[in-house]
């Protein structure tokens, strides 16, 4: 159902990725174009994330017909995953994207869930052929009927992170784009988030990290980890191409207060330097991490760096399980875990 109630009225927020989820939201990969001579192996990468995840969350999962749902239903039984947890749901979209083109779940104090369904243009109308999957949050209310609000204007769900207490974390190069939302300025474009995801401060990094095509999506640079604490991509080598932006990025973090007013605790992760076969930059980050009821799932990338930050991730999730997926293949498609994924919060 749709709705032109007032998100802010009727009490609906956006809860911290950490609260409690009823589920993850996926769709399986297939395209050629996407994972170049790799799909098989990304595939083998979802049946990891689906293994590990969905002991404490149930899955639901798109997949583009039904030779592919049986295909990764015979992955599944084979990996001893527990299909009765697992929904697998038959639809044409057209990529792995889910942060970015599903529905963000809000919720209220009367345990209400509902969605926001935002537009989607493919991150500045860079991919014609995707822009169909903007209909997918409609796609899945056919089933779900949970009071629906639509702003109007362009958000990627990759592009913000909240602290469920009333701040968001977002940058300048992405939603001040002129090829989102030409005629918002950052008034405006703050006055939208605080109507529908019930945050009221803002933390504005600049711009993200060389390979990424979302114009600096902040799952890359920077994530809340509890309504205090950042974790923030961070570069050693002053010879590095994004040494200047995530140093600038960390810096503003450091001058940066939370909605009361209070200093964030600002914690550095390092970058592990993936690059292509053909020898360009690919956007792998370990801040694209997915944090689960009992585990967070962090990409990792076979690089010296990856037990240093699956190290600081588990000493700031002391009650969840961290968890490294190798993402070498998934990162072809330019994104890693939190791009494919979106939580479904508890209503209660």
């Amino acid at each position: 159902m749709s709705c032109n109630s007032s998100c802010r009225e009727l009490g609906f927020v956006m809860p911290a990725e950490w609260q409690q989820h009823t589920a993850i939201w996926l769709a399986w990969p297939y395209d050629p174009t996407t994972f170049p001579d790799r799909v098989e192996r990304v595939e083998q990468t979802y049946v990891q994330i689906v293994k590990e995840i969905h002991e404490s969350e149930e899955v639901n999962l798109f997949v583009i017909d039904e030779p592919t749902k049986k295909k990764a239903t015979t992955m599944f039984k084979q990996a001893g995953i527990d299909l009765s947890r697992v929904h697998i749901y038959v639809s044409d979209y057209a990529d792995v994207w889910f942060r970015d083109y599903g529905p963000i779940f809000v919720k209220n104090p009367r345990h209400e869930l509902a969605m926001i369904h935002w537009e989607f243009n493919s991150w500045g109308e860079k991919y014609e052929t995707l822009l169909k999957d903007k209909e997918i949050p409609d796609v899945i209310n056919k089933d779900m009927r949970l009071r629906c609000f639509k702003p109007g204007i362009v958000l990627e769900g990759g592009s913000i992170d909240v602290n469920g207490e009333g701040t968001l974390l977002t940058t300048e190069q992405c939603l001040l784009n002129s090829n989102r939302n030409p005629h918002l300025n950052k008034q405006k474009i703050e006055q939208y988030l605080s109507e529908f995801l019930g945050v009221r401060h803002f933390i504005w990094l600049k711009r993200g990290i060389l390979g990424d095509d979302t114009d600096g999506h902040i799952d890359d640079l920077a994530r809340f980890v509890n309504p205090t604490t950042i974790v923030c991509a961070f570069e050693d080598d002053p010879n590095d191409a994004d040494y200047e932006a995530l140093k600038e990025n960390y810096e503003l973090l450091c001058k940066s207060v939370d909605q009361d007013g209070n200093p964030l605790t600002i914690i550095n992760l390092p970058m592990p330097k993936v690059e292509s076969d053909e020898g360009y930059r690919l956007p792998a980050s370990y801040t694209n991490f997915y944090i689960g009821n009992t585990k967070v799932l962090v990409p990792v990338f076979d690089h010296p760096n990856d037990q240093k930050a699956l190290s600081i991730l588990q000493e700031l999730f002391p009650t969840r399980k961290v968890v490294g997926i190798c993402c070498k293949d998934l990162v072809y498609g330019f994104g890693t875990l939190h791009c494919i994924s979106q939580q479904q919060p508890c209503p209660a």
